[in-house]
């Protein structure tokens, strides 16, 4: 007999929680459909939001013009201004260090890094030089965390690449007409410089003609006054002989004239000449004459002195002779030589008059265009920049990708499967003697059994048809039976708690966790609330820990994402128990009250 203060447990509203069954089974497909259209919605913007890194290195170039005005060229700067401004499009980049950037890429904090070198401004120069060199860019992904990232970030950084290309082609072509005019002027005035040496040397030519001509007469003047001096040599011969005859006669006139001195001395001591005064003018005339002969004679020396030296002259004359002859013979060879020196100064004009036309036409096609430049520029301005992709942990096989995204979804529709096909806690069970824990133990076991099968089964399917690498076996199925065991625990809550129904709300969990799982797409890049969900959901903890594991990526994260999945798991293990004490001591309550 039970007494009567034991209350009535209240029955609760099975018509209701049944409508509402049948409503949340209706609304299954639509959410699968809704909730993944709404979290792609946003989609094409949101690639915006990605986040990504730029690490610029790219070391400042000083450029010299022509006029020794220098520029400062910050091609990187440039870059990173158009790659961090407001209006551009593409991921969100943020400027970082390469330290900085490398941590975040590994740890997920940024899907892409992009590395501007030090050189880059130095090969954005070097394409107006004679050596262009293709300025390079590095972009680095990692697998490890969003498939579709990296792919995104190639897709970005090749577009941007082609842009920021076509503007340097664009001021490298405009360079190259600049110049084109440039080196037309300076064609033009050396035409004009041309012309004026082409002037220059017609006038020397005619110059050398004259030349030519004056020397011709002058070697026949050279010809006829060696002849000449010749004659002359001939003729003055005995000039020499003739200073020693003059010497001769002039001691002779002196030896009379001493006679002539000495005979007007004696008369005119004698008294005999000095009586006769018919005499004393025969004795002045004789003094006079000795006097005229001894004067004659003094002269005489002086002449055969000057006639001495006309011997030298006629010795000079010889020389002179001979010097004319050897003139006159290589005056032939002068005239010559003078002749060949008109002919090449009238070939010079020839030649500077046509340089002065070739460069006269250059100078016109030049303001007009030019030739093509050379292979090797022509290919770096045609691509100067280019893009190095590096992708860490890089996964190539679709399978690989697939896998790691599908593996915990089967293993979270494997733990549905269960509890769909094991028979619910019966009645009996809850009005037995066991304890909660051990009825929450009994089922679990025997659904934990399955589940372990479950997770076997698909890593035998993702290392043999995926191919991931037998060396990561151990790893691969230690997460998926910690997933596994974590997903059959929460269903079996499910079914504890809200039984049948508890199903249902797993598929729209599913549809809600489908949506905004970022294993393939980068979260960022959904709309709403759905850029977090993931990260709080175990579906979205199971995908980044397989992700870690067959990429080769961060540890720490692959164990931290375990460590989630076992405390989820354990969590709704507790749960379960306090959720089956409640419906044991409900049902109790229900078996003692017709019997009130």
């Amino acid at each position: 007999m039970i007494p009567h203060d034991i209350p009535a447990a209240p029955r609760p509203p099975r018509r209701w929680a049944r409508v509402l069954a049948i409503v949340a089974a209706a609304a299954v497909p639509l959410a699968f459909a809704g909730l993944t259209m709404a979290a792609l919605s946003d989609a094409g913007t949101g690639v915006d939001r990605i986040p990504a890194a730029i690490v610029n290195e790219d070391e400042m170039v000083t450029q010299t013009a022509e006029d020794g005005t220098e520029t400062v060229i910050l091609a990187g700067r440039l870059l990173v201004t158009e790659l961090t401004g407001t209006d551009s499009p593409g991921m969100d980049w943020q400027l970082s260090n390469a330290e900085e950037a490398a941590a975040k890429l590994a740890a997920g904090e940024v899907y892409a890094v992009l590395t501007i070198p030090s050189d880059f401004s130095a090969s954005v120069v070097s394409l107006q030089s004679t050596e262009p060199v293709q300025a390079q860019l590095e972009l680095e992904t990692d697998d490890a965390h969003s498939y579709l990232a990296g792919s995104v970030a190639q897709s970005l950084g090749d577009g941007m690449v082609r842009a920021f290309g076509s503007e340097l082609t664009k001021q490298y072509i405009a360079g190259i007409y600049t110049q084109f005019g440039s080196v037309g002027e300076a064609f033009g005035q050396a035409a004009d410089g041309a012309e004026q040496l082409a002037d220059g040397a017609t006038q020397a030519a005619a110059g050398a003609q004259q030349f030519a001509e004056g020397l011709d007469q002058y070697t026949n003047g050279v010809s006829r006054l060696s002849s000449g001096l010749q004659t002359m040599r001939q003729q003055t011969a005995g000039l020499g002989d003739l200073g020693a005859g003059i010497q001769g006669y002039a001691g002779g006139v002196s030896q009379m004239s001493g006679g002539l001195t000495a005979l007007a001395q004696n008369m005119a001591a004698d008294p005999r000449f000095t009586s006769d005064p018919t005499l004393a003018p025969y004795l002045a005339n004789l003094q006079q004459l000795s006097g005229g002969l001894a004067q004659l004679a003094g002269n005489g020396s002086a002449l055969a002195a000057g006639a001495g030296s006309l011997g030298q002259l006629s010795s000079g004359i010889a020389q002179t002779a001979s010097g004319a002859a050897q003139l006159a013979s290589n005056g032939a060879a002068l005239d010559s030589g003078a002749r060949e020196l008109a002919d090449g100064t009238a070939q010079l004009a020839t030649g500077a008059s046509e340089l002065a036309t070739g460069l006269r036409e250059g100078a016109d096609r030049l303001g007009g265009g030019g030739e093509t430049p050379s292979t090797d520029a022509a290919e770096v301005a045609a691509d100067p920049v280019g893009l190095e992709v590096t992708t860490r942990n890089a996964v190539t096989q679709l399978g690989q990708i697939i896998g790691t995204y599908f593996v915990p979804l089967g293993l979270w529709a494997g733990a549905l499967a269960i509890f769909l096909v094991l028979p619910r806690l019966s009645r009996r069970v809850l009005a037995s003697t066991a304890g909660s824990g051990r009825v929450i133990g009994s089922e679990g076991v025997r659904a934990g059994a399955v589940a372990v099968i479950q997770a076997v089964l698909l890593v035998l399917l993702l290392h043999v048809a995926a191919g991931v690498s037998w060396a990561l076996l151990p790893a691969t199925l230690g997460f998926a039976l910690v997933a596994a065991l974590a997903f059959t625990a929460f269903h079996q809550l499910l079914t504890v708690g809200l039984g049948r129904a508890g199903l249902v709300i797993s598929l729209l969990l599913l549809a809600v966790q489908l949506a905004s799982v970022g294993g393939v797409l980068p979260s960022q890049a959904l709309a709403g609330p759905f850029t977090w969900l993931g990260q709080v959901m175990p579906l979205g903890w199971a995908t980044t820990g397989l992700q870690q594991i067959v990429a080769g990526g961060d540890t720490g994260l692959a164990v931290g994402s375990a460590l989630g999945l076992a405390a989820f798991g354990l969590l709704s293990v507790l749960l379960s128990r306090v959720v089956i004490r409640r419906a044991r001591r409900a049902s109790v309550m229900r078996m003692l009250l017709p019997a009130s």
